[in-house]
């Protein structure tokens, strides 16, 4: 058996060997001993040629393991006594006996060694495979070998559970130094991490509202009324739609116009132009000159005649088909009102706002309008409420990178459906869409937080009793309203973390606008002039920077400079300045 095979064999007594006595201090006892070793491996072929049988060879592998820290060892109490103790690599793990049955094995340097004891007759009585690693015995010794640079403290709470705090680079580094205390501790224990960014992070909150509105509204009624104005008889009227005439007047269906619009009141007809304007008037028994024909033709008082007629007022939304003549021997005037309102409203709102990681940011584009609120005694107050797009939400940046807020969007309009007159004043009401909810998601991630699909109809028919269920008839004696309407909503958030950049990366909407001036807006009919993709102008420098002066060379510029100086400081003083050989020896004054 070789030393090289084992890598570094030391050969004991340990029967004579005093008891605590290193091995490396026995250079004499190991020098012997290896050279009774090498004798007996010399002499080995020849026992082998007079010997005829042959012995199987005897692996033995180690029986245990041992881990140590760097600089730490163990005191081992071997079952027997001891006279070889091998080492295979001593680099990493050494020995020294303190009697011939205990031995105590101490850690160098990190890795693996193996290490054997036998007894005098060169049985393996103890073996054990030796692993040396880091010295880490707790939780922050090990954060500050895998983290250097956070600040992490770790306090135990009760059993198996650790909470820690501090301050770290990223949400990364945060969910890294939690997963290394739950593998230090086992699949049992809990952690509890409350670790904060060094840098607070910043959340841009991107919503959208998409709505679809569609709306369908019928109206059909109608008014008649008979007035007999040849013989001043039979007079009625029925009717469902719109106003005939206008309270307080009297028309002459017969005779009068008719008109239909806006505001219409009952229209007038005349005065009518004389044809025989100009001419004598006769007296018709004497046959004398008694006058001369007006312009206008004069009623019975001696006024010019006018005629008034029936109006019908379209005010209201829809279309009106209106009548006037005689029909069975009554003079009647009727209108149809027919009403269709078709809408289509389509809303897209995106508001952006970015916030800190904790705060609260809120966003408004819309405006106020004025409530009038009573105080007593006749007194009123004017109290404000916002409308338009609205936005709040506080956002908070967990240890995982992922993204947890309390989000309410809200778009609201004016409306006149539901507005109410309050002292003399018309309040508007308010078209709401609202939401408030808490979700968590990663940056860049969408959630529709929420929808709405509406769809309602209304039909409302009035009628006269009786005479409205008349076929065909009856559409006279009653009026018809249908509505229906159809909504559809969606509200989608979208975070993102986000970080400051340059000004100039920022495009605005207003980049590249220039107004257009008179030859464009007159000639071109342009009502600007800008460049799509131009940049906006930013601030500059009045002068370049001066060249950077080289090694052993002057700037020519600054050279002429200091030399104009200098002439003018000469001329401000009044000196001569001729060099210095011209001048003429002796005093001058």
């Amino acid at each position: 058996m070789a030393p090289d095979f084992y890598g570094r064999m030391i050969g004991q007594n340990a029967a004579k060997a005093a008891p605590g006595e290193p091995i490396k201090g026995r250079n004499m006892k190991r020098k012997s001993t290896l050279s009774m070793l090498i004798a007996g491996l010399a002499l080995a072929p020849m026992g082998a040629t007079a010997t005829s049988t042959a012995n199987a060879q005897q692996v033995v592998s180690p029986s245990q393991q041992i881990v140590l820290s760097i600089g730490r060892g163990e005191l081992i109490s071997v079952p027997g006594t001891m006279a070889d103790v091998f080492v295979a690599n001593d680099a990493v793990a050494d020995v020294q006996i303190k009697s011939q049955r205990q031995l105590y094995v101490f850690g160098r340097a990190g890795g693996e060694t193996t290490i054997y004891a036998s007894n005098g007759a060169g049985d393996i009585i103890w073996s054990a495979n030796v692993r040396v690693g880091n010295n880490i015995d707790s939780i922050d010794q090990m954060l500050a070998l895998a983290m250097p640079q956070a600040k992490v403290n770790v306090a135990t709470m009760g059993t198996g559970t650790v909470l820690l705090t501090g301050t770290v680079a990223a949400p990364e580094d945060a969910s890294e130094a939690e997963r290394l205390v739950q593998a230090f501790l086992g699949e049992d224990a809990n952690v509890i991490t409350r670790l904060k960014t060094a840098t607070p992070l910043q959340v841009n909150l991107q919503v959208k509202f998409a709505e679809v509105s569609r709306s369908l509204v019928r109206n059909i009624a109608g008014n008649i009324t008979t007035f007999d104005a040849s013989t001043g008889g039979f007079r009625g009227a029925f009717g469902t739609g719109r106003q005939l005439g206008f309270p307080g007047q009297s028309y002459d269906p017969r005779n009068g116009p008719l008109a239909v619009g806006a505001g219409v009141q009952n229209p007038v007809a005349g005065p009518f132009a004389n044809p025989f304007a100009g001419q004598p008037i006769l007296d018709p028994i004497t046959g004398a000159v008694t006058g001369v024909q007006g312009p206008f033709i004069l009623d019975a008082d001696g006024n010019p005649l006018t005629v008034t007629g029936p109006g019908i007022d379209t005010t209201t939304a829809g279309t009106s088909i209106a009548g006037l003549g005689r029909l069975f021997g009554l003079d009647i005037v009727g209108a149809l009102d027919l009403a269709e309102q078709i809408g289509l409203i389509t809303t897209l709102s995106q508001p952006n706002l970015p916030a800190l990681s904790g705060e609260t940011a809120t966003f408004l584009a819309g405006g106020e309008f004025p409530i009038p609120v009573s105080q007593g005694l006749g007194n009123v107050a004017i109290q404000y409420r916002n409308f338009g797009v609205q936005l709040a939400y506080t956002p908070t940046v967990l240890a995982n990178g992922r993204i947890s807020m309390r989000v309410r969007p809200e778009v609201s309009e004016l409306s006149s459906q539901g507005a109410i007159t309050l002292n003399g004043f018309q309040v508007p009401a308010l078209t709401t869409r609202r939401t408030e909810t808490t979700v968590e998601l990663g940056s860049g991630q969408s959630f529709m937080i929420a929808g709405l699909m509406s769809n309602n109809s209304q039909n409302a028919i009035d009628k006269a009793p009786g005479l409205g269920d008349v076929p065909i008839l009856g559409n006279l004696f009653r009026s018809r309203q249908f509505n229906r309407g159809e909504t559809e909503l969606v509200i989608i958030v979208t975070p993102y973390l986000v970080k400051p950049v340059n000004e100039r990366d920022i495009k605005l909407p207003t980049d590249g606008f220039h107004t257009s001036n008179e030859f464009e807006q007159l000639l071109g009919f342009r009502e600007q002039s800008g460049v799509s993709g131009e940049s906006r102008p930013g601030p500059t420098a009045a002068q370049p920077d001066a060249p950077t002066p080289d090694i052993s060379a002057a700037d020519p510029e600054a050279r002429l400079n200091n030399s104009s100086s200098k002439s003018q400081r000469a001329k401000k003083s009044g000196k001569d300045a001729r060099p210095a050989a011209a001048a003429a020896p002796g005093i001058r004054f």
